[in-house]
């Protein structure tokens, strides 16, 4: 399991707090995997219980947070600066794309494959 995945087992319910990296660690080669939860890389914390992505409610919400947080790590540039949007899109796309990942719920990287194809 991934060092930015905890489970907090103290609870009845398990929750899950999932890190979304920011752009420093996104567009600077090989920092993701080498970053800590100690870094002053740009994270947003993401909690869910297993529970909730038993519904399609619950995992529709959770793909929503996931994004909302990919744009709060990886924020808009200026306007007129192309090449750091692109950088920031992709900063948000891989974030969103680790998280996925590190989630490892059928029904969630379902709904992203068809998010994500759609635009």
């Amino acid at each position: 399991m991934s060092p930015f995945i905890t489970t907090d087992t103290a609870r009845s319910r398990a929750k899950i707090a999932l890190l979304l990296l920011g752009s420093a660690a996104v567009m600077a080669a090989g920092a993701a995997n080498a970053a800590s939860p100690h870094s002053d890389v740009p994270t947003f914390v993401v909690k869910y219980s297993a529970a909730s992505l038993t519904t399609d409610a619950g995992v529709n919400d959770l793909y929503r947070r996931i994004m909302y947080a990919a744009k709060r790590v990886c924020p808009d540039p200026s306007i007129r600066d192309f090449d750091a949007r692109r950088q920031v899109e992709e900063c948000r796309n891989q974030a969103v794309a680790r998280a996925i990942r590190q989630i490892d719920n059928s029904q969630l990287a379902a709904l992203y494959a068809v998010r994500s194809k759609n635009g």
